[in-house]
């Protein structure tokens, strides 16, 4: 599911379930996201609505686990997508070349960033006015999304296919999101998109509570790598 229209002056484009999660209602243009624990699913669903906007380029970096059947699930284009998968300890230097070429920059460090280089590549964010979407911790970032709860659907008695997972998202940061929001998604649902829960949820549906979602192989990346083990 796509977003239709950029949701403001300013800002990139979020597909509709997530707009209501997010302050401003999009990613605001040259600033850092946190995605805490790196759920590989929820930073494709923020980077999903980039294809809307006039460019509609993103980049991974230090990915290499990430799902590109997932991606295009989620709504991304991958004619559309760069991708640097082992950057090593020159990652930083990678996002500062791709964030003058592409709108969307999702990130995996390869380890914890000092402030410093945060700071240095916040200003070259500005500058482009390229979103970084980080998995995981980010020095100053304005806004930090994580997965709070969340269930696996479609396994029955030991056997089935999983079918998709529910979560809760909460949302938070500084100024207008400090307060928080939440919302309960579909993350993904059976056709690999993101969507909202409805209110009832058909009888019958076999699930995975998240306190086994470790026994998911590739969780959150997306039904192209899922697997039991």
């Amino acid at each position: 599911m796509a977003s239709t229209a950029v949701p403001g002056r300013g800002l990139l484009p979020v597909v509709p379930a997530l707009r209501g999660l997010l302050p401003e209602g999009g990613l605001r243009r040259g600033a850092a996201v946190s995605v805490a624990g790196g759920d590989a699913g929820l930073l494709l669903a923020l980077a999903a609505g980039v294809r809307e906007s006039d460019g509609g380029w993103a980049a991974a970096v230090g990915l290499p686990d990430l799902g590109l059947a997932a991606a295009a699930g989620y709504g991304l284009d991958l004619r559309r997508l760069l991708v640097a998968d082992d950057p090593g300890p020159h990652w930083a230097e990678v996002v500062s070349v791709l964030a003058g070429a592409v709108e969307l920059i999702m990130l995996r460090p390869d380890g914890p960033v000092p402030p410093n280089l945060a700071a240095r590549l916040a200003a070259v964010l500005r500058r482009s006015g390229c979103v970084l979407l980080v998995a995981g911790p980010w020095p100053g970032a304005g806004l930090r999304l994580g997965v709070r709860s969340g269930r696996w659907f479609g396994l029955g008695d030991g056997h089935g296919q999983l079918t998709g997972r529910q979560v809760e998202v909460v949302a938070e940061g500084r100024g207008s999101a400090g307060r928080g929001r939440t919302a309960r998604l579909w993350l993904p649902d059976a056709h690999g998109a993101v969507r909202t829960v409805e209110e009832t949820v058909g009888a019958g549906t076999a699930n995975v509570d998240v306190a086994g979602e470790g026994a998911v192989s590739g969780a959150g990346a997306g039904l192209d790598r899922m697997a039991v083990v």
